[in-house]
């Protein structure tokens, strides 16, 4: 494909993500519609005038207009049939657009950086006709075991699924509803969207939910919902069940469960349920139900614990549990090293790192320190900073 189908390309994408047709376009470049298709379809080059201006018209930077490769392919058109039975669905595509437009820009930055993506993938596994739940901890425990994570809470999942598993996670705002969006492209792999409007127990369940859809039917694009009182498709059913065997393994908490319990003079209260949420990095709700899945304390508990007012997050404060901090960054950490380590380079400019990082030149000089400051000591007992530049 020449440079010029290319940019015809990103010109249709940034158009359509601007929501103008061709007519409206090519009236605002002052061309004749065929002129505009033409430009689009790389048969004839736009001027440098008419690049500028429609680079402005669809509110894109130019830079990102000519980059010299294939645009990722159109998001919003593989979501269309999960967009067709989803509530608030205009907000959605917006939410969807940014998301193709970061994997366009982790896409560029390997590119300038002759860099290859982290992580090995596992292979598909079809469960069509298995029991979901056995199908859901038989998968969960294959991912652990290939993964090395042993039975115990895992301390830093989204580097795992990143670094180790592969998947692409941002964190971008998304409608209330919401919880994540799930993706595959040939280019980038599994790409998923959490929430960060959610909390940090939210955020990991949907993390690992989202898991599940890339191991199980990664060509299907997922829009995940907060179900309330809907009911769960399959699929949806299945990828929480995996999610619950994934972050709170049935061996590992058994164990950890009747620790606490002979700690706790083998009385189960709420204060040990949160002690046990907290230590497994997800909700008291998603802890107490996965305790009475397990037949571990009497079915319906968390319903009696809600119609008493049980406040988790009070009794946390009560019981001295700080809230743990999981990453909020909108990129995954590779995304982010190598921009930063492209500007360390000079092969881009401050600017162009704020771009890519979506935040502004303060915002991106931050980062830049963030992510060249080691937490060892040096001999004048601060804080040692890597020069990624190098020395002459």
């Amino acid at each position: 494909m020449t440079n010029s189908e290319h940019t015809g390309q990103r010109l249709r994408s940034a158009r359509e993500r601007a929501g103008l047709t061709q007519a409206e376009a090519a009236v605002e470049l002052g061309v004749s519609r065929p002129l505009l298709i033409a430009i689009e379809k790389g048969t004839r080059d736009a001027t440098p005038a008419e690049l500028v201006k429609l680079a402005e018209l669809y509110g894109r930077p130019l830079s990102e207009i000519l980059r010299p490769s294939e645009p990722p392919a159109a998001i919003g058109a593989r979501f269309r049939t999960a967009l067709a039975t989803t509530p608030g669905a205009q907000e959605i595509e917006h939410s969807i657009q940014e998301l193709e437009r970061n994997a366009d820009h982790y896409l560029d930055l390997l590119r300038r950086s002759s860099s290859s993506l982290p992580g090995h993938s596992p292979a598909a596994r079809p469960v069509d006709g298995l029991d979901t739940n056995v199908a859901a901890e038989t998968l969960a425990l294959d991912e652990r075991t290939r993964l090395g994570l042993g039975d115990g809470p895992i301390d830093r999942l989204r580097e795992t699924l990143e670094i180790e598993v592969g998947l692409r996670v941002f964190v971008l705002p998304l409608p209330r509803n919401i919880s994540g969006l799930f993706v595959y492209l040939d280019p980038l792999g599994g790409c998923v969207a959490v929430n960060a409007n959610h909390p940090r127990e939210r955020r990991r369940w949907t993390k690992a939910h989202e898991y599940a859809h890339f191991i199980v039917n990664r060509n299907k694009p997922e829009i995940t919902e907060i179900p309330g009182r809907k009911r769960l498709s399959e699929s949806e059913r299945f990828a929480d069940a995996f999610a619950a065997n994934f972050l709170m393994p049935r061996t590992g908490l058994i164990r950890r469960f009747n620790e606490l319990k002979r700690s706790k003079a083998e009385r189960v209260t709420p204060a040990s349920l949160v002690q046990l949420a907290h230590s497994y990095g997800v909700s008291a709700q998603a802890m107490t139900l996965r305790l009475e899945d397990l037949s571990m304390i009497p079915a319906g508990t968390w319903d009696k614990l809600k119609d008493h007012d049980f406040q988790p997050r009070k009794a946390a404060e009560q019981l001295g549990i700080q809230q743990q901090r999981e990453s909020i960054e909108a990129f995954p950490v590779h995304y982010r090293s190598l921009a930063v380590q492209l500007y360390a380079d000079a092969e881009i400019s401050e600017s162009q790192l704020s771009q890519y990082l979506d935040t502004d030149i303060v915002g991106a000089r931050q980062a830049y320190q963030e992510l060249t400051t080691t937490s060892d000591i040096g001999d004048d007992g601060m804080a040692q900073i890597f020069d990624l530049r190098g020395s002459d």
